[in-house]
């Protein structure tokens, strides 16, 4: 599936390459905290956590956006909301330090909240950062229909340019996020005119409901999404019948399950073995960015599946954050993976 040949020709590629990312930006605050400094509240008598560093960094579908940067895309295009915030500012601040991001697309607005994750992690002398409860600010009413045209509007305005396009539908609350179900329909009119892109779709409630783009559930999503108990590839096969494109199904440690259109067996994309500790956080957002990359630089879609488990091996062992694997790194874990004396250990 995956040589030496084609991981080069894609790291090579994806300089040329222009990726488009729909989706539900989020900003992840990460707040370190001193355990050594913790100072005891005089009010109320609690522990009163030092923040010694904070950490900002686009999440959701941001993070999607972090792992193409570190990959080398040579231009993003994010299309989404950002509100017209302190958090977006921040957010924007984050997504202006990547050369490649384009933000002319994104659509600043006094309607809606910034989403965002505030991530305390507690730092203790001789043990890993340790994540406490997470504080989160989401929008909960549905998005206004005049945000809803600024997104229509900018999908529209930059299809022709993307040679891939990542739909991130990370928002549980259905119409609260970027993704309604307009937008959705404008997708499937989209793939329908031009069925030759390659538009992948994550979403984590409604992966049954788009029509016309290629699905990336995880197994979970796709037996749900399919009505199924146990019966993954009759899962597989149902929600390709609808999809019209192919379905691919990560399965954690397992690797991956291709179905391609016109194939009676799915195809399995064995996961790479890594050495614990592991930390999963993001695996799946460092998956979808390398397969995009992959995909747009013409690879077939069962060594573009391994490209995307071989960088998910890199991103799991990043402890404590959302991971990125850059190029040195791609190259430096293909040459562990092929060699057998470098291979972790049954």
């Amino acid at each position: 599936m995956l040589t030496t040949a084609i991981v080069e020709h894609i790291l090579a590629t994806i300089p040329q390459r222009t990726i488009g990312v729909l989706g539900d930006l989020f900003l992840d605050r990460y707040l370190d905290l001193d355990a050594a400094i913790t100072e005891p509240s005089i009010e109320t008598g609690l522990d009163a956590y030092q923040v010694s560093r904070v950490r900002s960094c686009p999440g959701a579908a941001g993070t999607v956006i972090n792992n193409l940067a570190a990959l080398g895309v040579g231009r993003i295009v994010p299309i989404g909301m950002i509100g017209d915030d302190g958090e977006g500012h921040e957010l924007r601040q984050a997504l202006a330090k990547m050369s490649a991001v384009d933000m002319s697309n994104l659509a600043i607005t006094s309607e809606r909240r910034t989403p965002t994750y505030t991530k305390p992690m507690l730092c203790e002398p001789g043990k890993a950062p340790r994540e406490l409860n997470r504080l989160d600010i989401k929008n909960r009413l549905a998005l206004p229909a005049a945000v809803e045209n600024m997104l229509t509007e900018r999908l529209a305005a930059a299809w022709s340019a993307l040679d891939v396009l990542l739909v991130l539908d990370q928002v549980s609350e259905p119409e609260c996020g970027v993704v309604t179900a307009r937008v959705r329909a404008q997708l499937a009119i989209l793939g329908e005119t031009e069925p030759k892109k390659v538009v992948i779709v994550d979403s984590r409630e409604r992966i049954g409901l788009f029509r016309n783009a290629w699905l990336k559930p995880n197994e979970r999503e796709c037996l749900r999404a399919a009505g199924k108990t146990d019966d993954l590839r009759g899962a597989l096969g149902k929600l390709m019948a609808a999809a019209n494109r192919p379905i691919i199904c990560t399965r954690g440690d397992k690797g991956m399950l291709i179905a391609l259109m016109g194939s009676a067996e799915p195809i399995e994309v064995h996961a790479y073995r890594v050495t614990a500790p592991i930390d999963t956080v993001g695996a799946g957002d460092s998956s979808s960015a390398a397969l995009a990359c992959a995909l747009a630089s013409g690879a077939e879609l069962s060594a573009a599946a391994a490209f995307g488990n071989l960088v998910a091996s890199i991103t799991i062992q990043q402890i404590g954050t959302t991971g990125t694997a850059a190029p040195d790194q791609v190259r430096r874990r293909w040459h562990e993976a092929t060699d057998p004396r470098l291979a972790p250990a049954e």
